[in-house]
C-alpha cells in the first residue's frame, strides 16, 4: 500500500461520466434533483434511476454529502455534495473543504478505494479554479494522511488548464512537505 499521499492524487481531463472507478463525486445542488453542468450529465448519463433514488434521500446542505449507487454509470457510486456558492468569504473556503472531507468520509465508509471529485463550485457557483484547487487538494491530503483505504483520488478536470492549475497545486504542496 502506498502511503504517500501525493501518489495516491492523480489529475485527469475529461468526462466524469465514463470513469471506471468506485465512486464518482456530483458536484450536486441541495434538491439534488439534477441541474447543468457536471450534475446534469452525471443524471443523464446513470439514468432515471439515479433521480428515484435521490428523491429518497431528500435534500443536501452545502457542505454535506450523500451517497447513492451509480445505476448506469461505470462508477459502483456516485457521491453527491453541493459546494458554496462563491462570495469572496472565508467560509466559502471552509464549506468547500468540508465538501471534500465528507465526500472521502462517505468514501471510506463504503468500502471505495477508488473516487474522482469534478472541480466542485467552479462552474455556475462561480469559485475561482486556482482558490478551489488549493482548498481541495488541502483537504485530500489531510484526509488521506489519517485514511490508507482510499488508494487513488482523481482530480477529473473539464480542461487542460483547469489541469495545470491543479497540477501546479499539488507539486507546490508537494515541495513544501519535502
Amino acid at each position: 500500500m502506498r502511503n504517500n499521499v501525493f501518489d495516491r492524487m492523480e489529475i485527469q481531463i475529461g468526462d466524469i461520466t465514463k470513469l471506471a472507478v468506485d465512486a464518482i463525486v456530483n458536484a450536486a445542488n441541495q434538491t439534488l434533483k439534477g441541474g447543468g453542468g457536471v450534475d446534469g450529465a452525471i443524471h443523464r448519463a446513470a439514468g432515471p434511476q439515479l433521480l428515484d433514488e435521490c428523491r429518497k434521500i431528500g435534500e443536501c446542505p452545502t457542505g454535506e454529502a450523500r451517497i447513492t449507487r451509480g445505476c448506469n454509470l461505470d462508477a459502483k457510486y456516485v457521491i453527491h455534495t453541493v459546494g458554496p456558492v462563491y462570495s469572496g468569504k472565508p467560509q466559502d473556503a471552509e464549506l468547500l473543504a468540508a465538501c471534500y472531507k465528507n465526500s472521502l468520509r462517505l468514501a471510506a465508509e463504503n468500502g471505495v478505494r477508488t473516487i474522482a471529485f469534478p472541480a466542485i463550485s467552479c462552474g455556475v457557483y462561480g469559485y475561482p479554479v486556482n482558490e478551489a484547487a488549493k482548498v481541495a487538494v488541502e483537504a485530500t491530503i489531510e484526509f488521506l494522511k489519517n485514511n490508507s483505504s482510499i488508494e487513488k483520488v482523481i482530480f477529473l478536470l473539464f480542461s487542460e488548464q483547469d489541469a495545470a492549475v491543479y497540477r501546479k497545486t499539488i507539486e507546490s504542496m508537494q515541495e513544501s512537505a519535502e
